[in-house]
């Protein structure tokens, strides 16, 4: 420190002992003011080499975001009473949400189905439905599927499946079936024609409910119109399923994305 001092005292020409103290006081001044510059440049430069780390990380992050995979796409299984009675394989890796008016089976939405219009719009990609259309007069049918296009997504489509009473009535005739005789083996045990026609009379019995009850029935060509009536643009009908029909509806056309999921053909 002296000999900076010195150095700055003899380059001003001063060499008294005053002048010395004085310049190496403006020496160390300045040294000091240089030394608080030097510290506070140290800082800044610490602060702008953050913040542009914190902006890349930000931009990195918001990369990582765009580049992950879409949300699940999710299905509305109506009325399906349990989510430990199966759905289609096709939907596996889907969000499955149960709505169901019986809170028996934990369903995640207890709800009638035809109040579907009070919930929000366009947010399922798609309804699945299996025998539960028929317990509904035909008139709050036509509710339950405007409730289904309303909730579904723009190019989202419903999966129907209905007993077909053209084909119980034709199988009563043939095996000259009396209503209570065993239609077929299920799951659920032995069904009748009664029971198809009219409702599984063990469930309403079990519950005490009457909405178990059937009240409607189809056909292939009823379905299609019933469908149609209820908003649907595009109606598929699967071939051949044994006393039953399964319908697929699309509010537009099927993508090639859903026709390949579902094995449809448009040919």
């Amino acid at each position: 420190m002296g000999r900076l001092a010195g150095k700055v005292a003899r380059r001003c020409g001063c060499d008294d002992g005053v002048g010395m103290d004085r310049i190496a006081d403006g020496a160390l001044s300045l040294l000091f003011k240089y030394t608080q510059g030097q510290v506070v440049m140290g800082i800044l430069m610490e602060l702008l080499r953050d913040m542009f780390a914190r902006r890349g990380a930000v931009q990195v992050s918001a990369m990582e975001k765009d580049t992950r995979s879409p949300a699940a796409a999710k299905v509305l299984n109506v009325g399906g009473g349990s989510k430990d009675t199966p759905i289609p394989d096709y939907f596996a890796g889907w969000q499955h949400d149960l709505l169901d008016i019986d809170d028996r089976g934990a369903p995640d939405l207890v709800c009638d189905a035809r109040e579907l219009l009070r919930l929000e719009a366009a947010q399922y990609d798609a309804v699945y439905c299996s025998h539960n259309l028929e317990h509904y007069y035909r008139h709050d049918g036509l509710k339950v599927l405007r409730g289904f296009v309303h909730i579904l997504k723009e190019d989202g489509f419903a999966e129907i499946r209905v007993p077909d009473i053209a084909q119980v009535i034709e199988a009563v005739q043939v095996h000259k079936l009396d209503p209570d005789d065993v239609l077929y083996e299920s799951a659920a045990g032995p069904i009748s024609a009664h029971d198809v026609l009219y409702g599984l009379q063990s469930e309403i019995v079990n519950s005490g409910q009457d909405f178990y009850a059937h009240k409607t029935g189809f056909t292939p060509r009823s379905l299609m119109k019933f469908l149609k009536e209820g908003g649907f643009q595009h109606v598929f009908l699967a071939e051949g399923v044994p006393l039953g029909v399964h319908a697929l509806a699309f509010k537009m056309e099927p993508t090639a994305k859903q026709c390949a999921l579902l094995e449809l053909s448009l040919s």
